[in-house]
């Protein structure tokens, strides 16, 4: 006997993350271009809350504009659109929504690499950049770094910093289990100053060389670990690890 049911197609969408910056100035509509593969698209849903077409987003063909209005309406943080279709699963654009409004507390990015790029390690060292893309100096003990990862086992960690701009001993670590797991991520590592460490400069930047293990030194699979990456020689611009200043998020999109 023949099987004659058809296959279903997923759709995708592109980009899969983006970011949104509440200060009006710098207000932007997110573009988001559909593979359909034979379907169309139901809805755009923000948890159980249907976006509005033509009010919230509009469509052009395969290409979605999600409008800046709505996403200046959202709160501080990293919201989560799903696109749902009329056959497949559904597909989901990551958005961090950041607000620079307020210069006094300046804001920053974050570049990285990993400082070893082998899926399997009994250290994880990844190097860190802080740029001061602000007009104002930024105080380093209100800034918070967070790198996600699966801890893959419930033994001690221990946290060292290697080297930095602003002196390794006046950098701290800590280690956080996530009260609800994400996908990629049950743990992350909390990168903070001491005040000893100073203020970063509007257009200046600092370099954090860190390591982190198990007390047993037994491996980490790192190819499940969210803020990962494979790239081992420069300095790029990372979305996978968030950045904050006196709690609120800077950069980056959380898991």
């Amino acid at each position: 006997m023949v099987d004659t049911t058809s296959t279903v197609n997923n759709s995708s969408i592109t980009p899969t993350t983006a970011s949104f910056d509440k200060k009006t100035a710098n207000q932007a509509d997110i573009a988001v271009t559909m593979t359909l593969n034979g379907n169309t698209l139901s809805s755009v849903k923000n948890g159980t809350a249907t976006l509005v077409s033509g009010t919230d987003y509009t469509i052009s063909g395969t290409a979605v504009t999600i409008k800046k209005s709505y996403l200046a309406a959202q709160s501080v943080g990293t919201t989560t659109l799903t696109f749902n279709f009329s056959a497949g699963t559904a597909a989901t654009l990551a958005v961090s929504i950041v607000d620079t409004t307020s210069t006094t507390s300046g804001s920053f990015k974050i570049q990285m690499y990993s400082g070893t790029t082998t899926a399997s390690s009994n250290t994880i060292n990844p190097r860190i950049k802080i740029i001061n893309t602000g007009t104002t100096a930024i105080s380093m003990a209100n800034v918070k770094l967070r790198y996600y990862y699966t801890a893959d086992a419930t033994t001690s960690q221990a946290f060292w910093c290697d080297w930095s701009h602003v002196g390794s001993t006046n950098v701290t670590g800590t280690f956080v289990t996530m009260a609800t797991a994400k996908t990629n991520a049950d743990t992350y590592l909390e990168i903070g100053f001491t005040s000893a460490a100073g203020s970063l400069a509007a257009g200046d930047s600092a370099e954090i060389q860190i390591r982190f293990a198990r007390s047993d030194w037994s491996n980490y699979n790192q190819s499940n670990d969210y803020s990962f990456s494979t790239t081992g020689s420069s300095y790029a611009d990372w979305t996978k690890m968030t950045g904050y200043i006196s709690g609120t998020l800077q950069w980056g999109i959380e898991p």
